[in-house]
């Protein structure tokens, strides 16, 4: 058996061309979903994120401000900064980059954010709806996810679904997101006796841990689905997951790859949180 890819390219092609084809019906009212976008700091990768997501909402019909900050910017500053944000009419998502100088407490800063422009998701009232089931902005990661298994048709109804990793971005509100859906789930992490025992037991497996090969072939029930969500880079540099792709490939039923999984998903869903912001605004 050899697994089927789940292009994560391909898929968001899709989804941007329904946000781009919802843009212009906003546009048309007179309304352009705007996403600010601030960074601290000179963090390569992260700048390497930030550059892609505003690109993705001018190549969209989204309107993007980009606030770039050096490291020395104070706690008290940002908050300013973001309160500023919270009001104006003109942004409806606001989204800051992590990591922050270790100055910055970023739970503080996420908290400021007003939860109807959280288009990250991680303010507690989005972690709360998510939580109970009702509306909000689901983090972006996890609801990309979420779109990969729709694109392939698969029921997770019944179904035994492991997240492997608890992170508050990705872990803890993939697992509510499945449950949703009526699957049975399991959360492992650097703690699990056995993790082994666990995989071989799932019809999904969604790696998200941040460390390479932590899912392996003997691992996998044969015909599995296998979602990478893990961004790394090899001993030669190459960029891969956590999971060992060539040899998981091969007893897997579907897998997602590394680049061009989960990855643009990731940016997609934030490009339609951040036009719902708009359209739910607009609706008051």
């Amino acid at each position: 058996m050899t697994a089927q890819l789940i292009d994560g390219t391909t898929l968001s092609k899709q989804l941007r061309a329904e946000v781009a084809q919802r843009a212009s019906t906003l546009r048309a009212r007179g309304i352009t979903p705007g996403l600010a976008v601030i960074q601290v700091g000179e963090n390569p990768a992260s700048q390497v994120y930030v550059r892609s997501k505003v690109k993705a909402c001018e190549d969209n019909g989204l309107h993007s401000v980009l606030e770039h900050y050096p490291v020395t910017l104070s706690e008290a500053e940002l908050l300013a900064r973001i309160d500023a944000l919270n009001k104006d009419p003109a942004i409806h998502g606001i989204l800051v980059q992590l990591p922050l100088p270790p100055h910055i407490n970023a739970q503080e800063v996420i908290q400021a954010i007003s939860p109807a422009k959280d288009v990250d998701g991680f303010h507690v009232t989005n972690a709360g709806a998510l939580m109970v089931g009702q509306p909000g902005f689901w983090p972006c990661t996890p609801y990309g996810c979420m779109k990969m298994l729709e694109s392939i048709g698969y029921n997770l109804r019944g179904k035994h679904a492991v997240v492997i990793g608890r992170s508050n971005i990705v872990g803890k509100p993939m697992a509510l997101m499945l449950l949703q859906k009526n699957a049975t789930v399991t959360i492992c992490h650097s703690a699990t006796q056995d993790l082994k025992a666990m995989t071989l037991q799932a019809d999904v497996i969604i790696a998200a841990v941040g460390k390479q090969k932590v899912l392996t072939a003997d691992m996998v029930k044969p015909g599995a689905v296998v979602i990478d969500v893990g961004m790394n880079r090899n001993d030669e540099g190459k960029l891969c997951g956590d999971v060992d792709f060539d040899g998981v490939r091969q007893v897997a039923g579907y897998i997602t790859p590394v680049p061009g999984g989960v990855g643009p998903m990731t940016i997609t869903m934030l490009l339609f949180n951040t036009l719902e912001a708009a359209e739910r605004s607009s609706a008051c």
